[in-house]
C-alpha cells in the first residue's frame, strides 16, 4: 500500500548546474549527493531534489514535461521565514541573488505576511511568514 505522504519533490529543469547553484547559493539548501544530470539536497522536511529533463525520460520511456502557452509554472514551493519582516528582508537578498522578483512583501488576505519570486527556470516559489 502506497503511504498517503509525499517523500520527494524533484524538479525538472534543462538547466541543472544554474538550477542547483540557485538553490544552493541564493536559498541555501545543502547538497546532500550530486551526479551529472541530477542533485539531492539536505534540510529539513520533504527530500528534495533538480534533476535533468532527459534522465526522467530515460528512466521512464517517456518524454517530461514541456512548456507549452509560454508559462511554466505547473508547481510552487513555500519557503517559511521566522517573523514578517524576515519576509522583507529576505525577498530583497534572494532578488539580489538572482530571483526574479514576481510580487513584493505584502501582507495577505489569508493573514501571511507573502512575497513571490521566480527561480532561473521561471517557476513561481514563494516565501512567507505568520503574523506575529
Amino acid at each position: 500500500m502506497v503511504e498517503p505522504r509525499i517523500d520527494l519533490i524533484t524538479i525538472l529543469t534543462d538547466d541543472v548546474e544554474g538550477m542547483v547553484a540557485f538553490y544552493r547559493d541564493v536559498l541555501g539548501f545543502p547538497v546532500k549527493s550530486q551526479l551529472d544530470n541530477y542533485c539531492e539536497f539536505g534540510g529539513g522536511g520533504v527530500r528534495f531534489s533538480i534533476c535533468h529533463r532527459s534522465e526522467l525520460a530515460r528512466a521512464t520511456g517517456h518524454p517530461a514535461y514541456e512548456e507549452s502557452g509560454g508559462t511554466r509554472h505547473a508547481f510552487e514551493l513555500a519557503f517559511p521565514c521566522n517573523s514578517p519582516a524576515d519576509v522583507d528582508s529576505e525577498f530583497q537578498r534572494i532578488v539580489q541573488q538572482g530571483a526574479t522578483p514576481i510580487k513584493e512583501p505584502a501582507d495577505m488576505p489569508w493573514g501571511q505576511r507573502t512575497a513571490f519570486f521566480a527561480d532561473p527556470d521561471g517557476n513561481i516559489h514563494e516565501i512567507f511568514a505568520n503574523p506575529e
